[in-house]
């Protein structure tokens, strides 16, 4: 793969509590992020792991104002966690930009519970002609993700298509589930 024109973009996904991004400034540093941001940059993609506003209360159209500050292309690699995959396919789907490829790590798209500004963030019709516009889509989940991120990768993976990648012991591909920071699975994924 020619990395010289790549760029990826990561979107985190929604902490339950404002108490989870407090210390956090510009950038979101959690998790597999920073393993998976070093290890791109150092075969020269650059990399952006942006801190999206207020996580714990999503606001789609807050959450698109601060994406689209960065450049997005023919070339880009779009990688989104839990609900970042919720805000990158409903991107995609308004925008009809072309990527290189889409990869969804714990796709939720399912927020039964929620207040009624977080069912705003989550539910919408999935656009089933983004496969179209992506180069490759790459799915990963777990065998003990919850039921709920099993039925919104279920949905996604019905509307858009891609590989599914099923992991042993990952869960929600936290940092607590993992139990590493490290993620070659996905840096595979991403350099092939």
């Amino acid at each position: 793969m020619n990395n010289k024109n790549l760029n990826c973009i990561i979107i985190h996904g929604c902490p339950p509590d404002k108490k989870k991004v407090m210390n956090l400034k510009a950038r979101y540093d959690k998790h597999w992020m920073p393993w998976i941001k070093k290890q791109l940059t150092e075969r020269g993609i650059k990399t952006e792991t942006p801190l999206m506003p207020k996580p714990w209360e999503p606001v789609y159209e807050d959450f698109k104002k601060e994406f689209e500050k960065y450049s997005v292309s023919e070339n880009t690699i779009l990688i989104g966690h839990s609900c970042g995959c919720t805000f990158l396919v409903r991107w995609l789907g308004e925008s009809k930009q072309k990527i290189k490829k889409l990869i969804l790590v714990a796709p939720w798209k399912i927020e039964e519970s929620a207040s009624e500004l977080k069912k705003a963030f989550y539910e919408y019709d999935i656009d089933t002609t983004i496969k179209e516009r992506v180069g490759e889509i790459i799915m990963f989940t777990a065998d003990d993700e919850k039921e709920d991120g099993k039925k919104g990768l279920k949905m996604f993976n019905e509307a858009i298509g891609g590989k599914v990648i099923n992991l042993k012991g990952r869960g929600h591909y936290i940092l607590r589930d993992m139990g590493t920071e490290e993620f070659p699975e996905l840096l595979k994924e991403i350099i092939k």
